[in-house]
C-alpha cells in the first residue's frame, strides 16, 4: 500500500510560532512533525510514499531526499497553490497501484490503516474517511452518515458545535476517482469533490476512537510537545 502526505500548504496560523517553515517541518520535541508521521506509516507497514510539497519545499526535501528508514519518498512538487484536491490530483501521478492512503501533513490519527483497508474494499468504496467523535464539532465541521456508514452530508465549521463525527483528514481514495473527474488545477476536496459526489459516488465513514491531534493552531501544537513525549516512534 502507498500513502500521500499533503505538506504543501502555508501554515499562516503557525507562522508566528514557527517562522520560515512549512506546518510538516514544525519541530516537536526535536524532531520535525513529519517524522512522526512517517514512523506511524512504517508501523502500519506502508513501504512508499508520496509527499506534495509547495510552500518551503526544500526544507523539506532537503532534510528526508528520498529515504526515511524503510520508507521511500518521492514528491509531488506543486508548482502554484493546488488546494486540498489538487494536491492529492497531482501526487496519484506517482502512484504506482490502484489506491493510496492519503494524510495531511501537519496532523496525525492513529487509526490502523490494514483494517480500515479491509472495510473499503468489502464496501466496494471509491473514498473511506477516517472519522472520530467528539464533543464539539465546531473547529472541523460534522460529518454525517447513514446506518451503513455512507456518508451524507458535511456541515460547516461554526464558533460552537454539536457532538459527532470529525473528518480527520485521513482517506483511503481509489485513483480512478480523482484521475476521472473533471476537476483539475486547483481545487479543494471537500468543497469541489466530498460535498458534491455523496449522492452520486460510494464515499463512507470509518469511525475510530485512537489518538487524534491537528497542529495546525498554535494551542495544539504546544500540546504535542507533550503529548509526544509519550511516543518514541508510533
Amino acid at each position: 500500500m502507498e500513502a500521500i502526505i499533503l505538506a504543501g500548504g502555508f501554515g499562516i496560523r503557525l507562522q508566528h510560532v514557527v517562522s520560515g517553515l512549512p506546518k510538516p517541518m514544525a519541530p516537536v520535541n526535536g524532531r520535525p512533525f513529519l517524522e512522526y508521521i512517517l514512523d506511524y506509516l512504517i508501523k502500519q507497514s506502508i513501504d512508499r510514499c508520496v509527499i506534495s510539497v509547495g510552500y518551503k519545499k526544500e526544507s523539506i526535501i532537503n532534510h528526508f531526499r528520498h529515504h526515511y528508514h524503510s520508507i521511500t519518498i518521492n514528491y509531488a512538487i506543486e508548482e502554484e497553490p493546488l488546494g486540498t484536491g489538487g494536491g492529492i490530483r497531482n501526487s496519484f501521478l506517482s502512484i504506482l497501484g490502484d489506491r493510496a492512503i492519503v494524510m495531511n501533513g501537519d496532523s496525525i490519527f492513529l487509526v490502523t490503516l490494514n483494517n480500515m483497508l479491509h472495510a473499503h474494499l468489502k464496501k466496494r468504496a471509491e473514498v473511506t474517511i477516517a472519522l472520530r467523535e467528539i464533543s464539539d464539532t465546531g473547529r472541523y465541521g460534522r460529518v454525517t452518515m447513514n446506518h451503513r456508514r455512507r456518508i451524507s452530508g458535511f456541515e460547516e465549521k461554526r464558533s460552537q458545535g454539536k457532538p459527532g463525527y470529525i473528518n480527520t483528514g485521513v482517506y483511503i481514495i481509489e485513483k480512478k476517482f480523482l484521475m476521472g473527474s473533471q476537476l483539475t488545477g486547483a481545487f479543494s476536496l471537500e468543497k469541489d469533490c466530498f460535498e458534491r459526489c455523496t449522492a452520486t459516488n460510494r464515499i463512507y465513514g470509518y469511525p475510530m476512537q485512537g489518538y487524534f491531534i491537528d497542529i495546525g493552531v498554535p494551542e495544539d501544537y504546544e500540546r504535542a510537545q507533550n503529548d509526544f513525549k509519550r511516543f518514541d516512534r508510533f
